[in-house]
């Protein structure tokens, strides 16, 4: 009878044995906060101002005894495979053995609001003037300190997979391309746009919450192209929100529970869902036509009343359904072994065979060398670019962008005959001066927990894009099984701009002409993918594929240096030029100026431009923001021609249900001295104020 217990016991304790170890972690990566152009929108004059919201890597390390998939989230607006290779570097320095090309997926937000700069592809850095050093660095450093932490902080946990239907966030941008898809293929889905978010909820064994992971296709594009702030925009937001929530006594970006909001396929999606509008005659309009008059854009708007109420309002609505999503009973307890898989692919080498869905006929096709149509360069009506091109137009209003296609060499014969229905702009894969200016080599990756497959995609796959290949996954990996759920994790690893299906490539709008490797690029990747899956179900290894270049010290950069900062005539650095007003409400903003140094210097990684400090009755004042939360403004502005002399701008604008007090507002920064290269570090403090109740 004792053995029967015995054995009883000792069964039980098997079946609630967490089955995993999971750490989750969190770094700040916010790169040069001024005089770096901004990635993204491509505009030549969206260069930094400051900080509204710092950028996050979010990281999240499984294991289940055997094997480990490492999955990070980055608030940037994408990442290379130079930056994957520097933090495999920095952490077999510190981890040896543990994380590789295999099992490490680093995926971006995508936001448009933050530094470029680090990419190294030529094409990439344009707009940036080049190769921005302190932005790779920022990055790299950041993302492998999350890992780190994720790693110690590992503990034995469960995992829970939750799904639902989420409206009002994401509109198609190009309805016209996706109309092109297959009818009998388009009735399959009842929306144009991927609505579903698939959320993992992390618990440690004792059921407390460690954080969540969740994918959404919609582009962080709230914030236009108008803004001079870096933001993590509405899925960097909605993160934030998710762990304020959580961690309501701790500042953000250093509590316990992490939320990641990532990228899918949302190449087509946008989160400006009152669609394009003329901005001053309110006329309905698209990019490219119906145009609007020579003076005014075409853009779309947000739900709010200008794009800093819309980033808000969609982030709002982002958290809402999330934390709604880890309240409720998850659909399904994630158990399972753990595998990942990656290879390299030189899209440029790579035949298809491929059944034209619309006739049923067989297609021989193969990838092309990198190419960007005339219409790339108008934008979208998420933010239309610097040069205004209209449908079929070969030169563009901007003599800068002329001189630019001057110096690339006109397509070759081949080129234009491979990518077909593409007015070739950029023939950018037939020009390496003075780096290559498009990837060939691309990074493609899998992983699997148990039934939640991570398609680890090297760009922006449209809506359907995105559905053919969880399906050519599915089919391989799933084998019938009802509980398999293939999430797609876009802008993973390499940024090789867009992907879209043939039939919405033949339309050529912005994201067709973005399509770099031609007609069959998405055919290319179902092949590559498929095998991918078929490896990773049949335990085969695969070779690594070729290897990628790496150019970092063959790197150009065309921004100035910070030479040396001069405080304000007659001041200190730090010194407030600009006291707050002595009482304030719920609802008000205060504003404090100080003499500052320029925040190139040191982009403060895991510190802070500002704080707003409260009086605690014990006389110790109590940080209760930094520049990282939504209700701070830190704006930075020269006050000389030559950038010498500059103030720092620190905006609060007190929310809701502050506590009243005594309120002061500090600035910290760094300047450099006149004839050295060293750094000096000051701080600086307003008078107080008084917050009362409403």
């Amino acid at each position: 009878m004792r053995l029967r217990l015995l054995v009883l016991l000792l069964f039980c304790i098997a079946a609630v044995q967490p089955l995993y170890r999971i750490g989750v972690g969190i770094a700040d990566i916010t790169g040069p906060p001024t005089d770096v152009t901004f990635m993204g929108y491509g505009k030549l004059d969206e260069i930094g101002m400051g900080i509204h919201l710092r950028q996050f890597s979010r990281a999240f390390v499984i294991e289940d005894g055997i094997s480990r998939i490492a999955f990070v989230s980055v608030d940037t607006s994408m990442v290379g495979d130079n930056v994957k290779m520097e933090v495999l570097k920095k952490l077999k320095g510190k981890l040896p053995v543990l994380y590789d090309e295999d099992n490490l997926m680093i995926s971006s937000t995508h936001t448009h609001s933050t530094p470029g700069g680090h990419m190294l592809y030529t094409l990439f850095d344009l707009s940036t003037f080049g190769y921005v050093p302190i932005t790779f660095l920022s990055l790299v450093k950041g993302v492998a300190l999350s890992i780190m932490r994720a790693h110690d902080k590992m503990e034995y946990g469960r995992m829970f997979l939750s799904r639902g239907e989420l409206l009002g966030v994401s509109i198609n941008r190009s309805p016209q391309s996706y109309l092109l898809n297959p009818e009998n293929e388009r009735a399959e889905y009842e929306y144009d746009v991927d609505k579903t978010m698939v959320q993992v909820k992390f618990e440690n064994e004792f059921g407390t919450p460690m954080g969540v992971i969740n994918w959404y296709a919609v582009h962080a594009t709230s914030m236009n192209n108008t803004n001079k702030l870096v933001s993590s925009d509405n899925l960097g937001y909605a993160s934030v929100m998710f762990e304020q929530k959580m961690n309501p006594d701790n500042l953000i970006g250093k509590g316990h529970f992490v939320a990641a909001f990532a990228s899918a396929n949302e190449g087509d999606s946008s989160p400006n869902i009152k669609g394009p509008r003329c901005q001053i005659t309110g006329n309905p309009c698209d990019i490219p036509g119906p145009s609007c008059e020579s003076d005014e854009q075409c853009v779309a708007s947000g739900p709010g009343k200008d794009m800093k109420e819309s980033t808000k309002i969609i982030a709002e609505r982002l958290f809402e359904k999330a934390f709604e999503l880890m309240k409720n009973k998850p659909e399904i307890e994630i158990t399972g072994p753990i595998k990942s898989i990656h290879q390299y692919v030189d899209m440029t080498k790579e035949e298809v065979e491929y059944t034209d869905l619309n006739t049923g006929e067989l297609i021989q096709g193969r990838g092309c060398k990198p190419a960007l149509g005339h219409t790339f360069s108008a934008g979208t009506t998420d933010g239309p670019g610097l040069f205004s091109f209209d449908a079929g137009s070969n030169s563009s209003n901007n003599p800068l962008w002329n001189l630019v296609t001057n110096v690339i060499p006109n397509p070759s014969k081949e080129q234009i005959q491979c990518h077909t229905k593409k007015s070739i702009l950029l023939s950018t894969g037939e020009f390496n001066y003075p780096n290559p200016w498009s990837p060939n080599i691309v990074s493609t990756q899998l992983a699997m927990i148990g039934p939640l497959i991570i398609i680890c995609v090297p760009g922006e796959f449209t809506t359907m894009s995105g559905r053919r290949l969880r399906k050519v996954v599915a089919k391989e990996m799933c084998n019938g099984r009802v509980l398999c759920i293939p999430v797609i994790a876009g802008l993973c690893n390499t940024y090789s701009d867009y992907i879209t299906t043939p039939e919405e490539y033949e339309l050529q709008r912005y994201e067709g002409a973005s399509t770099l490797y031609g007609p069959y690029t998405l055919p290319i990747y179902l092949k590559q993918y498929a095998k991918l899956a078929y490896a990773i179900s049949k335990n085969i290894t695969l070779d690594r594929g070729p290897e990628i270049p790496n150019f970092t010290s063959k790197t150009l950069s065309l921004i100035r240096p910070v030479l040396y900062d001069i405080p304000l005539s007659g001041h200190s650095f730090g010194d407030c030029t600009l006291q707050p007003t002595s009482i304030a409400t719920w609802g008000d903003t205060v504003i404090a100026k100080f003499v500052a140094g320029n925040p190139r210097n040191n982009p403060m990684l895991e510190m802070t431009f500002l704080t707003i400090e409260r009086l605690e009755s014990d006389s110790m004042w109590k940080i209760i923001a930094t520049d990282a939360n939504w209700e701070t403004e830190f704006i930075w502005r020269k006050k000389s021609f030559f950038w010498l002399t500059s103030e720092a701008e620190i905006k609060w604008t007190i929310p809701k249900n502050t506590k009243p007090g005594v309120y002061r507002i500090r600035h910290f920064g760094y300047f450099k001295h006149f004839g050295r290269r060293t750094l000096g570090r000051y701080y600086g403090t307003s008078q107080t104020f008084s917050v009362i109740d409403k």
